[in-house]
């Protein structure tokens, strides 16, 4: 006590500003937490974007992209080509179209049938002749990569034994590739296939 006594005025406030920087510098040093450094903004983006990456896996990014293109005429809203993912069916390309006219002949259609891709899908009027030979409606056609049993055995010629050995064979070889490639099937002759060949599609 003595000592500060025998300090001036002056050398007092210089003191108390010393004490008092001292004080303020200590009261920051321990504030801020050590080791503990805040990562930065674009860091946390980063992770972010690499999860969505991993989300997209090629499985989704492979279906999205297995589209076929169909071409719908006839007796529908609207007519014209549209994209169908691998697995549709004949009904989903109808919707797109906007759906049957009240004319239309749906008897004539499988509506269950699978597309494929440059498909062309006729809607036929109520009353209206089949369209002939010569420019064939592939709607009245019996596909024999995608016909199951039922639609098979209503071609002439073809039993249940037939139906199974046609179904077994783009299984094991893949899809008939043309018409004439259904003489491959053991028991479908010249003569057999002359019956079919103005029935059947590969489409």
């Amino acid at each position: 006590m003595n000592h500060l006594k025998a300090l001036t005025p002056r050398e007092k406030v210089l003191l108390c500003l010393i004490l008092l920087t001292v004080g303020i510098g200590l009261f920051f040093y321990y504030d801020v937490p050590r080791g503990k450094e805040e990562p930065f903004p674009f860091e946390e983006e980063v992770s972010v974007e690499q999860e969505q990456v991993k989300d997209a896996s090629p499985t989704s990014l492979g279906n999205e992209s297995a589209i076929v293109l169909v071409d719908v005429k006839g007796a529908v809203t609207t007519p014209g080509v549209y994209e169908v993912h691998t697995n549709g069916r004949v009904k989903d390309v109808i919707q797109k179209a906007g759906g049957f006219l009240k004319e239309a002949d749906q008897t004539q259609l499988n509506l269950a049938g699978k597309v494929t891709d440059e498909m062309m899908i006729y809607v036929p009027l109520l009353g209206e002749t089949p369209v002939a030979s010569s420019a064939k409606n592939e709607t009245s056609l019996i596909s024999i990569n995608t016909a199951d049993l039922t639609e098979l055995q209503q071609l002439p010629g073809i039993g249940p034994a037939k139906a199974e050995a046609i179904i077994q064979y783009r299984e094991e070889e893949g899809p008939f590739g043309v018409v004439e490639d259904l003489q491959n099937i053991s028991g479908i002759g010249e003569k057999t296939f002359e019956k079919l060949k103005d029935l059947i599609t590969v489409q």
